[in-house]
């Protein structure tokens, strides 16, 4: 997955994140509407970030006889690069964010800061970066 289109679907997990927030000081539980597991409220359901995750993360294959050690020289290097991506990704929503916060904004939500950044990544700003 490219990393424009990590930083886009961080900004989607973030706005996702947002509208459930929402929806649970309205009251409403931000799910379907349907009884989970415990009967108490929604089930939980896969939005975007496991959809992210699965997408980003590649599969791992381990000898049967690696040894521990080898495990998790085969996961570091196979998650590594992915997550450093997201996690990078995370970062610079937050930075900007708190950009906009720090300057006392009032002119922009934190919802339109984010739809500035997800332009701003369409338009290459960031394609080149750790």
């Amino acid at each position: 997955m490219e990393r424009a289109e990590v930083l886009k679907r961080v900004i989607g997990i973030l706005t996702d994140a947002q509208d459930i927030r929402r929806a649970a000081e309205a009251g409403e539980g931000g799910g379907n509407g349907e009884a989970g597991e415990d009967g108490a409220g929604p089930p939980p359901t896969a939005g975007v970030a496991t959809l992210l995750l699965n997408e980003m993360l590649p599969s791992i294959r381990v000898p049967a006889d690696a040894s521990p050690q080898q495990v998790a020289a085969l996961v570091a290097e196979a998650l590594g690069p992915a997550l450093h991506t997201m996690v990078s990704g995370f970062s610079l929503a937050f930075t900007s964010l708190a950009m906009v916060h720090d300057s006392g904004r009032t002119d922009i939500s934190s919802i339109g800061v984010l739809q500035e950044l997800a332009l701003e990544i369409e338009a290459g700003t960031y394609d080149e970066g750790p």
